[in-house]
C-alpha cells in the first residue's frame, strides 16, 4: 500500500509526538498536511505544551486554511479537527486521512476517502522497516496515554505475526 499524501487528525499527532515516533509521519510520507481546526486544538494548551511546541517546531508539516467542510460530512457531526480533516481529503482524494476516532473513520469510509489510524501507521511503520516491534510500539504508545485493549494490542501482534 502505497500513501504519499496524508491529511491527519490530531489525536494520531499527539500520541505519536508523546510516544517519540512523530519521526514515523515524514519516513512514511511525503507531504503531511494539518488542517487550521486541527492546528488550533493542538495548540489550544498554550505554547507550553508539549504537543503545540512539537507542532508548531517541525518543518515537515504543511498547515491548510482549507477547511472548508463538506456538507456530507457536516451531516455526521463529528467534531471541528475530524470533519476539516475529512473533507480535505474528500476534495484532495489523493490524499489519505489520519484519524484514530471510530465514527469518523465510519464517515469518511462511507464517502469512499481512504484512511488510516495510529495502528495502521505503526503496522506500515514495521512492514517498512522503520520499527522492529508492532507491540513494544504499541506498549510505548499506551504508556504516552493512546487506549488500547490489552485484547486488541495482542490481536495486532498476531496478525503481523509478532505472537
Amino acid at each position: 500500500m502505497l500513501i504519499n499524501h496524508v491529511v491527519v487528525n490530531a489525536s494520531p499527532l499527539i500520541c505519536l509526538f508523546k510516544s517519540g515516533f512523530d519521526d514515523l509521519f515524514p519516513s512514511l510520507f511525503n507531504d503531511i498536511v494539518v488542517p487550521e481546526p486541527v492546528s488550533r486544538e493542538i495548540t489550544a494548551k498554550g505554547e507550553l505544551d508539549f504537543a503545540a511546541q512539537k507542532l508548531i517546531s517541525l518543518p515537515w508539516i504543511r498547515g491548510v486554511s482549507d477547511t472548508d467542510v463538506d456538507p456530507r460530512v457536516a451531516a455526521w457531526d463529528l467534531g471541528k479537527g475530524e470533519s476539516a480533516v475529512i473533507s480535505f481529503a474528500l476534495r484532495n482524494p489523493g490524499y489519505w486521512a489520519v484519524l484514530d476516532d471510530r465514527e469518523a473513520r465510519r464517515c469518511a469510509l462511507s464517502l469512499r476517502s481512504h484512511c488510516i489510524g495510529t495502528i495502521g501507521i505503526i503496522v506500515l511503520s514495521k512492514k517498512r522497516g522503520l520499527i522492529q516491534s508492532v507491540g513494544e510500539t504499541l506498549k510505548k504508545l499506551q504508556n504516552a496515554g493512546f487506549w488500547i485493549s490489552e485484547t486488541f494490542l495482542d490481536e495486532i501482534c498476531k496478525k503481523v505475526g509478532e505472537r
